[in-house]
């Protein structure tokens, strides 16, 4: 079996590491714990955080155990890296109904039976802290002097940083602390903005506990276009069906940049390299392949086998002369208000396709929108029983996003 390490630079996730040669050897000579750690700032994923999971996921193939954190705990405090304003304070019941909401998403990714990997809240450590105790054992150990030369708090300064976030490098390091007393855990994983976190847990455990620990960081993924990964113009892509329809989620993965291609296969699926490299190579219409492979391997992973397939058969149906329309998103407008006839924003937002009336007169204005493959150039447009055909209307927002309205 090839060396996790290995595994994990070849597809990209290596961006900076603490110590090379010494990790690869740990990494060849015992199963390794190593964590990853995720804030509940909302009660889903999107698909920008899959990257740690799915380099767990991968250290977990190659035969080591992961630990996944939510960080109910830290979520409390708010993790100023890459940020420029403080974030907004979530409720300890938000932050539960959170982090209920990830735990779910998570078996999707890594087979948690028999303690193959491990889940934890670090607010059921980091609440019983005492301060006094806390700030002798850990805080004892941080320079104020190199802490505010970090990333995650250089970027602040100007526009002010809060004494709650400064304790969130702290917190972050005891984390580290914890999982290494108790779980034998010697690798943390994060992004690239989270390095100087990661530093700062390694050096808290060989201080305390005077045993030599590791740190990775994955690069920040964005698309070719330099857009942040998982961010659309319609907002996050998210791996809630409630949220992003499967057939929404495989079509964003079928619209990847051609220059992406590769990289998102390496990162987002589990297919050998030598297939992502073979299929990364593709150019012209044959490029178009890649993407479908893409779309189907990143949506299986997400929602299931049947689920891609649906959508794969959706996207065949509307863009190859398909025949089976019926696993195209749909949603319901009340027959009565069709009989009356109302506005066509009034429809986009009653159907849930835009999330006010404003964000509907701007896809119009932008000339986003089609209503039974005619473009709408108008908001006041009516809209009655008259345009329904064949028990629909017929609604595509963008180039390639499709929702079948229904009378109910």
């Amino acid at each position: 079996m090839a060396n996790a390490l290995d595994v994990l630079r070849e597809r990209g996730f290596v961006k900076q590491l603490t110590h090379d040669e010494p990790l690869r050897t740990l990494l060849d000579r015992e199963v390794v714990t190593a964590y990853v750690g995720l804030d509940p700032t909302a009660d889903s994923l999107h698909i920008g955080h899959t990257v740690p999971i799915m380099a767990a996921a991968h250290l977990q193939r190659a035969g080591h155990r992961p630990i996944v954190i939510l960080g109910g705990g830290t979520a409390m405090i708010g993790d100023p890296s890459g940020k420029t304003d403080q974030r907004s304070m979530l409720t300890e019941t938000q932050i539960a109904a959170n982090v209920r909401g990830i735990r779910a998403q998570l078996d999707r990714f890594l087979d948690f039976a028999d303690g193959k990997a491990l889940c934890f809240n670090n607010a059921d450590w980091l609440r019983e802290l005492n301060y006094i105790t806390f700030l002798r054992e850990v805080g004892v150990h941080f320079s104020v002097n190199r802490m505010l030369t970090a990333e995650c708090y250089k970027g602040r300064l100007e526009a002010g940083l809060s004494f709650i976030e400064f304790n969130y490098m702290l917190l972050q390091s005891y984390d580290y602390l914890h999982l290494y007393r108790n779980y034998g855990c010697k690798l943390q994983m994060g992004g690239d903005d989270q390095w100087s976190n990661i530093l700062g847990g390694a050096d808290l455990v060989r201080r305390v506990e005077r045993e030599e620990v590791y740190g990775i960081t994955y690069p920040l993924v964005t698309t070719a276009s330099g857009r942040k990964m998982g961010k659309t113009e319609e907002g996050a892509v998210w791996l809630d069906s409630a949220r992003t329809s499967p057939y929404d989620f495989y079509q964003y993965w079928r619209n990847t940049h051609d220059a992406d291609v590769a990289r998102f296969l390496a990162f987002f699926t589990f297919l050998p390299m030598d297939e992502v490299r073979r299929l990364g190579a593709l150019e012209g219409r044959e490029i178009n392949m890649a993407k479908k492979i893409l779309a189907f391997e990143a949506t299986s992973i997400v929602h299931g086998i049947e689920l891609a397939r649906e959508a794969e058969q959706a996207a065949r149906a509307l863009f190859e002369g398909g025949q089976n329309l019926s696993t195209i998103p749909t949603a319901s407008i009340n027959r009565e208000w069709l009989e009356k006839g109302g506005h066509v924003v009034d429809l986009l937002v009653q159907a849930g396709i835009v999330a006010s009336k404003s964000e509907g007169r701007r896809l119009i204005q932008g000339g986003g929108l089609q209503v039974n493959q005619e473009r709408v150039d108008k908001d006041d447009l009516l809209i009655d029983l008259s345009f329904v055909q064949e028990g629909r209307i017929e609604v595509r927002r963008g180039k390639k996003q499709f929702v079948h309205i229904r009378p109910v």
